[in-house]
């Protein structure tokens, strides 16, 4: 049998690894952005200079033919699900296959501003992203760099030019960085976090143009404000969409993605889809339909491979979590944490004197039950966080307990009595605090 995969980012190079573990089928993985795999991630870590390209790759080149994994450097123009054809662009070939995995991934959102197809004008997700941000700073060639858009991504631009001494000015349609996600204080904690690195932050500007020099190149964005910003370099990170405009004559069927089903099987026979580019159907409670996450993509690779190998599965990503970095800020989030939360979510917040480090817990009102953690700037226990939310811990046990979570002691402050005090203040009750706990402990706990 042979099971063609189109992309080979975290999701296709998962599925590839699993489907070779667990099968001898004739495997070939698709892409026309890299020879190997590397890890997207860290794209911004070349630009800054940690690491080189290399370095990102996990796998050495010979680890393919080892594992008899055919790769092929081409664009999948069309597929034929009728006769299960690959056809590829300028070469005019064509490939067959038993079995196809969709693992395309990504594209930055683009909403038609003049201008935004310009040269020195890009997103954050593509190797070629890089190769672009790279031929722009060649020869101290951005004198300023325009973001349009926050999030994660912006804010992975923003230190990566910052550590070039490249100005940035942002431009956010919201009134707070973030803040369709983040809560109104973590959002207002990242918004002085970025002005005190020096960035020059617009809330409540959107682009309306992106300006050409004559030559093809962008040299300057007029905002809706009327303003003109002059820059070298522009770049979009106003989220990201499925990949899968070349699907449109395919018959498979699509929405914002490719929609599957909990076996991520599209509408056509023996096509399957995963990772960024695929849509849930009935989402599980408590995830989104699209999650363009890393830790989803291969949980879709791995739970997929065993589908055409084994035994069909369904995917379940479990609790919702997510983890980043704004700046020097580390997030944390675990559960449901809404910017905007139903009436019977009680919030219990605290938040460091320094004002770059807070503990967000969330818990139903009605049945006390715990709901979501929300971390800025303090790091908990992944695996206790998850036990807690999976059993539906009341907000008292886990208040009492919650030296389990302090990700290491020995090295972290701890910051659970303030947050205990908060909630006496909330509600009048009074609680105890359980003494700091050994790794033994914490180990007897998730084992219990």
């Amino acid at each position: 049998m042979h099971v063609a995969i189109i992309g080979n980012g975290i999701s296709g190079v998962t599925a590839a690894r699993f489907i070779r573990k667990l099968s001898n089928h004739k495997i070939t993985l698709i892409s026309s952005e890299t020879d190997y795999f590397f890890s997207r991630t860290a794209l911004m870590y070349i630009y800054m200079g940690h690491m080189r390209f290399e370095d990102t790759q996990p796998y050495e080149p010979w680890f393919w033919e080892k594992n008899r994994i055919d790769l092929k450097k081409a664009y999948v123009e069309r597929i034929d699900t009728s006769n299960k054809q690959l056809h590829f662009s300028h070469t005019g070939e064509s490939m067959t296959y038993d079995k196809l995995i969709i693992a395309c991934g990504s594209k930055p959102n683009k909403f038609g501003w003049p201008g935004q197809d310009l040269n020195r004008v890009g997103g954050l997700y593509h190797f070629q992203d890089l190769e672009a941000m790279e031929a722009a700073s060649a020869n101290n060639g951005i004198q300023r760099a325009v973001i349009v858009g926050g999030g994660l991504i912006g804010i992975e631009m923003a230190e990566m030019f910052h550590s070039r001494h490249i100005p940035v000015t942002f431009l956010v349609r919201e009134t707070s960085y973030w803040n369709a996600v983040l809560p109104q204080e973590e959002s207002a904690m990242i918004n002085r976090h970025i002005l005190e690195h020096g960035f020059d932050l617009r809330l409540e500007t959107e682009l309306k143009e992106i300006i050409d020099d004559g030559s093809g190149n962008a040299c300057a964005v007029i905002t809706n404000k009327g303003e003109r910003i002059d820059c070298q370099y522009v770049g979009l990170t106003a989220g990201v969409s499925p990949n899968i405009k070349f699907l449109e004559e395919s018959g498979i069927e699509t929405a914002r993605g490719i929609l599957v089903n909990e076996f991520l099987e599209t509408s056509a026979r023996d096509v399957y889809a995963i990772g960024d580019c695929a849509q849930q159907r009935e989402p599980l409670e408590g995830r989104r339909p699209i999650e363009a996450i890393w830790y989803t993509g291969r949980m879709m690779g791995e739970t997929l491979a065993y589908s055409i190998c084994k035994k069909r599965i369904a995917y379940d990503p479990g609790i919702w979590f997510n983890s980043a970095k704004f700046l020097d800020i580390e997030y944390q989030v675990y559960g449901t944490v809404l910017a905007r939360p139903p009436e019977h979510h009680q919030s219990i917040y605290w938040e460091h004197e320094d004002g770059k480090k807070s503990i967000r817990i969330i818990y139903d009102k009605e049945d006390n039950t715990i709901l979501g953690f929300n971390l800025m700037g303090v790091r908990y226990r992944h695996e206790v966080c998850e036990k807690w939310l999976a059993q539906k811990t009341s907000v008292e046990t886990v208040l009492q307990d919650l030296s389990l979570a302090n990700f290491d002691p020995e090295f972290y402050e701890e910051y659970e009595a303030d947050v205990l005090k908060i909630y006496e203040q909330q509600t009048g009750q009074r609680l105890s605090l359980k003494k700091k706990r050994s790794w033994n402990q914490v180990f007897a706990f998730l084992k219990s």
